[in-house]
């Protein structure tokens, strides 16, 4: 097939580090303009077009080569290492600033640039990427643009470079379709909520009360221990408040397996219905409170029983009231009503979840209307699941399909798409 082995060095024609120190202060960031990528937009193979900040154009001029623009790779060296996206042809923008944890490779037409993203996507690529790793204090990549370029990378001719990237992009392409259609259905049901119930002119004729009229009660969740130790016997799966948008997006997470006591797994097991919130964290921009519904669909894709952390809640809904109180405690949180029940304000910041729920004022629609919200709720949460279920399917064929292709064990003119 004519593979042969080249350095990276051999195909690149430009390699450019992220500005560095204080190139980018809070006090550039504007409201629109050349998006800065971060982290979360490197999360995965395809760059995510949400969570941006902005600078202006004439502050994106002045960093010259801190600009990636469309066909140019990002690579993360520094933080969460191994991140690494090509900007497409049809990016939402002409061009992007890189932070000072990013270094951007612009390629030359020996390899194809999306070829070589997914390169170092593989097992081996990754491990390539990542050997002058160090995770002292901060992980980063010793020496980023040098080390990188002297990695050795076993290429095919352009024609099977091709190839390979259109059967990946094909598959890559409806994990993205997927996720969108799953973040329009979140958004359709929070329309949905507040048309019924906060903009509906018949509320003003609701009865008034609090969110401790339509909860139950609240779970404490448990860390447990890492290993089956003493009495700890029971493993479980633990939601940690990092899982809550994975959750939220339909996927299954990466939540951890614990050992907690049988006794205490019996009280905080967690059931279609429930509603993990998570009380400790949370950042300056961001408040303590995010909340995730837990389904039987999620709880099916789960070999084991699941609690949520002791850094969350779990809420337990009067019957037929989880996706009422679900969506209106994500209207409020949308609308950072949660900071005002923080406390600490150095370190990690606790909600007053308690205080929360027992003062916050909130209206309670009638039974037949709420009834009715859940049933769409339902369905909503069935395709979303769905969704979720068909992407981890997805990613599991392109995980398998990748190393094989690269390495000829699988001819890629062979595959059918």
């Amino acid at each position: 097939m004519g593979y042969e082995t080249y350095r990276i060095a051999d195909l690149i024609d430009e390699i450019a580090m992220g500005p560095f120190g204080s190139n980018i202060k809070v006090s550039c960031f504007v409201d629109s303009g050349v998006p800065v990528l971060n982290g979360s937009n490197l999360e995965g193979f395809s760059l995510s077009e949400k969570t941006f900040r902005y600078v202006t154009r004439e502050k994106a001029d002045s960093l010259n080569k801190a600009n990636a623009h469309r066909g140019d790779i990002v690579i993360t060296h520094r933080g969460t290492l191994g991140q690494i996206v090509f900007i497409p042809q049809d990016s939402k923008y002409d061009r992007y600033v890189i932070s000072q944890s990013q270094f951007r490779v612009r390629c030359n037409d020996k390899v194809l640039p999306e070829y070589l993203v997914y390169y170092f996507h593989t097992p081996i690529g990754q491990h390539k990427l990542l050997s002058n790793a160090s995770q002292v204090g901060v992980p980063a990549l010793a020496r980023p643009s040098s080390t990188f370029q002297q990695i050795e990378v076993v290429l095919p001719e352009l024609s099977i470079q091709k190839r390979v990237v259109e059967i990946i992009s094909t598959i890559q392409k409806k994990i993205v379709n997927n996720q969108e259609q799953n973040d329009n259905l979140q958004q359709q049901a929070q329309a949905l909520f507040k048309q019924w119930f906060v903009d509906n002119p018949d509320a003003i004729s609701w009865k008034e009360g609090t969110f401790s009229n339509l909860i139950e009660k609240t779970i404490s969740g448990d860390w447990g221990k890492d290993s089956p130790s003493g009495n700890n016997t029971e493993m479980v799966y633990c939601i940690r408040g990092a899982d809550i948008p994975e959750v939220r997006a339909g996927n299954k997470g990466k939540m951890p397996t614990r050992y907690i006591l049988p006794k205490n797994y019996a009280v905080k097991q967690l059931v279609d219905g429930d509603i993990v919130v998570e009380i400790s964290g949370g950042s300056p921009t961001q408040s303590t409170g995010r909340a995730a519904a837990v389904s039987d669909a999620l709880l099916a894709r789960y070999d084991k029983g699941m609690v949520c952390t002791n850094f969350c809640k779990a809420l337990k809904p009067r019957a037929g009231y989880s996706m009422y109180v679900y969506y209106y405690w994500q209207y409020l949180y949308d609308r950072d009503i949660f900071f005002s029940y923080e406390n600490g304000t150095t370190g990690i910041k606790n909600l007053d979840i308690n205080g929360f729920i027992e003062t916050e004022p909130i209206v309670i629609a009638p039974e037949g209307l709420v009834e009715k919200f859940d049933a769409v709720c339902k369905t909503v949460f069935s395709k979303i699941y769905a969704n979720g279920m068909e992407n981890e399917h997805l990613a599991l064929v392109r995980d398998t399909l990748l190393p094989k292709l690269m390495s000829g064990e699988i001819d890629a003119s062979a595959v059918q798409l």
